[in-house]
């Protein structure tokens, strides 16, 4: 508990230099890391700090990677926001490596599609096409300290890129989770109060650089010469979030869990949270959540196209592995609400070995 007090105590004191900011929305950069492309998660808006878990916790609170029992690996497909053509593709692995911690790595991609190229010279598009590159590569680390207290922390890659200009990025992210049993202990009852807290994005400005920077200019007559231009700096947008979950036990099969954060961001409005998880045995799980900051009733003030609510299921088959070991098979979705567009789509499928 002293590890849990403490660790809350550090990362807070980065709270008061990132709280919610609107008079500051759109002049971050590197906005795709607030993406989260993972279908669990998604469907609950990322409110689920306390009580993520798995490969997934890398898009919400690290800590939860040191829940990861033997192998996970979870593949998923998002469309972004329907109507604007914006595809993401995103891989997560995780492995335990037993007493010694929970290893992790993910890429996550992005398709915007095919940009007209344009030129001072040739403003009219003759050029052709170009698709940006926008990546996201991360490496965790999760542990789990004692029965009821995960720690992980994650360092990751922000790289963007045009023709002849491209930035690149670094981030850390770090959280702790603290899972604690009230009333009757028992294996299939125990942990049933969860709390978590993660900081995430904290990492050094970005700019742009390279050759398309560069302007041919007039030095005298008959002679140019060129110019390197140096490309604006900007910040990345950093989170802290605080989250809190409950499981009510129906029986030995089914389980309603409750949801609740809060997050502060740094560029835009503060958030709060609240949702709800239903699960089947390990067989079924329906979420649903919805996600609130100030204006977002009012379309005029609103600074997000997403309306706030989510909602999602999982449909996960057993299958029995080597040495008589259960794994399993997931299919994961989720749906959030946007105005304009018609929403974003997440569709994961995942295998626990």
């Amino acid at each position: 508990m002293k590890q849990f007090i403490l660790t809350i105590g550090i990362i807070g004191l980065a709270f008061p230099a990132i709280a919610g900011n609107p008079e500051r929305a759109g002049q971050a950069g590197a906005t795709q890391l607030l993406i989260n492309p993972w279908a669990r998660s998604s469907a609950l808006n990322g409110i689920s700090v306390g009580s993520c878990y798995g490969i997934e916790s890398v898009g919400i609170n690290p800590a939860g990677l040191a829940t990861t029992g033997r192998t996970e690996m979870v593949f998923t497909h998002t469309r972004w926001l329907v109507g604007t053509d914006i595809n993401i593709n995103t891989f997560g692995f995780s492995q335990s490596l037993k007493n010694s911690g929970v290893l992790g790595a993910y890429v996550m991609a992005f398709d915007m599609g095919d940009f007209t190229r344009t030129t001072v010279d040739n403003p009219d598009g003759e050029l052709g096409t170009f698709s940006p590159t926008i990546m996201n590569f991360g490496v965790s680390y999760g542990k789990k300290f004692t029965d009821h207290i995960y720690v992980g922390s994650t360092f990751k890659v922000a790289h963007e890129a045009i023709p002849d200009a491209s930035a690149t990025g670094i981030a850390f992210d770090a959280g702790v989770q603290y899972r604690t049993n009230l009333g009757k202990s028992d294996s299939l009852h125990s942990d049933r109060l969860k709390f978590g807290i993660s900081l995430r994005n904290i990492g050094p400005s970005m700019k742009f650089d390279g050759d398309g920077l560069k302007l041919r200019t007039n030095i005298q007559d008959n002679f140019t010469s060129q110019v390197q231009r140096t490309g604006a700096t900007y910040e990345i947008p950093s989170v802290l979030s605080l989250g809190t979950s409950y499981d009510f036990y129906m029986g030995k099969d089914m389980r309603l869990t409750f949801l609740g954060s809060f997050t502060s961001n740094s560029f835009t409005p503060d958030q709060f949270g609240g949702g709800l998880e239903y699960q089947f045995k390990r067989y079924l799980m329906l979420r649903y959540s919805y996600c609130y900051e100030d204006g977002l009733l009012d379309q005029a003030e609103r600074m997000t196209a997403f309306t706030g609510h989510g909602l999602g299921a999982t449909v996960e088959i057993p299958f029995k592995s080597g040495n008589d070991m259960i794994s399993r098979f997931g299919v994961d979705y989720s749906y959030r609400t946007t105005n304009p567009f018609s929403g974003t789509h997440i569709f994961g499928i995942r295998i626990d070995l």
